[in-house]
């Protein structure tokens, strides 16, 4: 499918998987790579599970990198194929681009060889090469603009 443009701002990230609604949160334990990036219930702190999506560069068809809301220098790395925040140079940050599916959207890297999955609630999100599994079936709900917190 082709992939969608997304409106720059403060999202929760909801993922579909079986069981109570789950949201993408940072989790408070530090590992080697960062905070692990999981999905868990609706009410960890709100600055576990707000992030911002915004694009690369401001041109059309950029892709876009996404980081904690509320300490913006806390952007999504890939290591060993799971989802870290960390606050490292923004140039290392993990950038992805979405595509509609069935349900909701499918977050992919930038170059669409691997699409996020949520095995669980729980567990850690984890890149996978993309096929249609709701585990990799996500929705975006818009918070606010950039700015108007």
């Amino acid at each position: 499918m082709p992939l969608i443009p997304v409106r720059p701002g403060i999202y929760k990230i909801h993922a579909h998987i079986i069981g109570p609604t789950s949201l993408v949160t940072a989790t408070e334990h530090a590992v080697k790579y960062g905070a692990p990036v999981i999905t868990d219930r609706m009410n960890p702190l709100p600055i576990e599970q707000d992030w911002i999506i915004e694009p690369v560069e401001p041109i059309p068809g950029s892709p876009y990198v996404i980081h904690l809301a509320h300490h913006e220098a806390a952007g999504l790395v890939v290591p060993e194929g799971k989802l870290f925040v960390n606050s490292v140079p923004r140039g290392e940050w993990e950038k992805f681009v979405f595509e509609r599916v069935i349900g909701g959207i499918k977050i992919l890297s930038e170059k669409q060889q691997h699409a996020w999955r949520a095995g669980h609630r729980g567990a850690q999100i984890t890149l996978v090469e993309p096929k249609p599994e709701f585990q990799e079936t996500f929705t975006l709900e818009f918070v606010s603009p950039l700015n108007q917190e």
